[in-house]
């Protein structure tokens, strides 16, 4: 335990004793309910321990989250809970979530998530059409002023965003063929340029 939680603890622990000795002068005629109060407040403030002393257990898990090398030469991605991998990439300084799809040949933006990134929603030209789990959907192509990962930035990056309904954007093989290898071990999904 470092110095910080200790005195944290003993904070929280005169803190306690405060709320506690007025309740016992406040409510000195009815200790039965008091007594009960008292009870509800200790289980309150054990769970709040409880909590906050596994929070660093289950974060991963809640909040799983990428890693970079320095030069950005490598990355790693956690699984997450159900069983896909996704990147947070800065989309012209926008991040943007997408799931790794080693499916899709394109990097495909959500109409939501293009908006957000600044394409011209109104300029798009819905030409292209793309086979899906969810059957054909249409495809317009845009170029991307700016993708970030890992510290790499690339300029006028080729996508398409999707005229259909879909979850999550999706980097598919146009984007993740720009790594010299690309692994899953361990649980993790490794990208090395």
């Amino acid at each position: 335990m470092s110095g910080d939680q200790i005195a944290s603890f003993i904070y929280l622990g005169l803190f306690g004793t405060v709320i506690a000795g007025y309740l016992l002068v406040a409510n000195r005629h009815q200790m039965g309910k008091m007594a009960q109060q008292a009870a509800m407040w200790v289980f309150i403030f054990l769970g709040a321990i409880v909590a906050v002393g596994v929070w660093g257990d289950i974060r991963g898990t809640v909040l799983p989250r990428q890693s970079t090398a320095l030069d950005g030469a490598v990355i790693e991605v956690p699984r997450a809970p159900d069983g896909h991998y996704y990147l947070m990439l800065d989309i012209n300084e926008t991040p943007v979530r997408f799931v790794v799809d080693t499916g899709a040949s394109d990097m495909v933006l959500t109409r939501q998530d293009a908006m957000r990134v600044g394409v011209d929603m109104d300029r798009l030209v819905f030409s292209g059409r793309a086979m899906t789990a969810n059957g054909l959907v249409e495809t317009a192509p845009v170029r991307l002023d700016q993708v970030a990962l890992g510290g790499v930035v690339e300029t006028d990056v080729p996508a398409v965003v999707n005229a259909g309904p879909m979850a999550e954007s999706l980097l598919g093989m146009s984007y993740l063929n720009r790594f010299d290898r690309i692994e899953i071990t361990g649980g993790e999904l490794v990208l090395t340029r």
